[in-house]
């Protein structure tokens, strides 16, 4: 495990993965990252890649040739290289072998930056095209964070603060872990803010397309807001596993699901970045502890 630190937070980051696996109060000694317990979910914060959530029927089609993908890719399951490290900075690449080239045909390489400043972690994602041809990728975040007070009797475990104070459209997963494309829910907001209650994630995570929001506070009980997220990810999903679950997730994405009954090319996917031979797609958001 790697470890950054300033006087405010201690994070630690796992080369498997390249995951961010603890953000710790220096003085609180507040654990803000879920950690792990496989009873609810096994993971911390995921990185997302060379797809965002499932491909219909968890395969997909390159040039006519079938290919299998499990949901959100095979990155958070793979080690990743230690590139350099400082105690504020620190970065590791993935790069493509046979291995990922016999279930994703595409070179690359994928470097992963974290870096603390005070009270706030910024993560740099680089995808660069290695190859010859062009490539197609998505991308996301998939952090979980701890809810402030976990009392199972409570109607709401917190509440989500948007920077925004009109009505929000979102889709829903489902089938198969695909959405069905234009069938958006309508989200009424007061003052901006979405109760977390019981019943919030019955249907899965929630869906918000097209750049409607680029910051979300997560709100105590109590609405004091503790964690913060900002990006320029034209998607953020956001989703927890149960009711009973002591933590959410608040998702940035470059990307998201099929659609229900996408069987065309993998380049013609919703959402997919295109990238030309040599070039760079650069992409980041910021964990602020408020």
């Amino acid at each position: 495990m790697e470890v950054l630190y300033n006087e405010e937070l201690t994070l630690q980051i796992n080369p498997l993965g390249a995951e961010l696996c603890s953000i710790k109060n220096n003085f609180t000694d507040e654990e803000y990252i879920w950690q792990a317990d496989p009873i609810f979910w096994k993971r911390h914060a995921p990185i997302l890649f060379p797809i965002v959530g499932s491909v219909w029927n968890g395969e997909y089609k390159h040039k006519g040739i079938i290919y299998k993908m499990k949901q959100h890719g095979f990155a958070r399951d793979r080690e990743f290289t230690l590139l350099h490290s400082q105690p504020n900075e620190i970065c590791f690449i993935l790069e493509s072998d046979p291995q990922t080239l016999a279930i994703y045909p595409f070179p690359f390489l994928l470097e992963i930056t974290y870096k603390l400043e005070d009270k706030k972690i910024t993560v740099l994602w680089k995808v660069k095209n290695t190859g010859d041809s062009e490539i197609y990728f998505q991308i996301g975040a998939h952090p979980a964070f701890m809810y402030k007070d976990n009392k199972h009797e409570k109607n709401c475990k917190g509440y989500f603060n948007f920077n925004v104070n009109h009505n929000l459209k979102y889709l829903l997963i489902k089938e198969k872990g695909c959405v069905q494309v234009y069938d958006y829910h309508s989200l009424h907001l007061e003052d901006g803010l979405l109760p977390i209650t019981p019943t919030l994630f019955d249907h899965d995570a929630l869906i918000f397309e097209n750049n409607q929001v680029s910051r979300i506070d997560l709100l105590s009980p109590n609405k004091e807001p503790y964690i913060r997220l900002h990006f320029d990810a034209p998607l953020v999903g956001l989703w927890s596993p149960s009711a009973n679950a002591p933590f959410v997730c608040i998702e940035p994405w470059y990307g998201r699901c099929d659609r229900i009954n996408y069987t065309g090319e993998f380049k013609d996917r919703d959402w997919m970045n295109h990238l030309a031979i040599n070039n760079t797609f650069y992409a980041s958001y910021t964990i602020e502890i408020v």
